[in-house]
């Protein structure tokens, strides 16, 4: 079992839709560890670590956007060896 630890920008809709409190329901779905905030620019930042196939599970349901209201209009993704172990926030 090998982990894998990914920062995400998210562009789109995905600020004052409820993008953050949906993204973290899912993570604490699948035991994830992290975070989700939002940036001055009205992306949205996302840190998150866990087992690789459920990250990978992860990344195709924020991509789909865990909102009816926001949109995700495109994700960028970038290995990080930043390390997060108790649980996920939001910030």
């Amino acid at each position: 079992m090998t982990n894998k630890n990914i920062e995400i920008i998210v562009l789109g809709r995905v600020q004052g839709v409820g993008f953050r409190y949906s993204t973290k329901k899912v993570a604490d779905r699948m035991n994830l560890n992290g975070f989700v905030q939002n940036l001055r620019d009205g992306s949205v930042l996302i840190h998150v670590n866990g087992e690789t196939s459920i990250v990978d599970e992860f990344v195709s349901k924020i991509k789909d956007s865990p909102t009816p209201y926001g949109r995700v209009d495109n994700m960028k993704i970038t290995n990080i060896n930043e390390i997060h172990d108790k649980g996920f926030i939001i910030k």
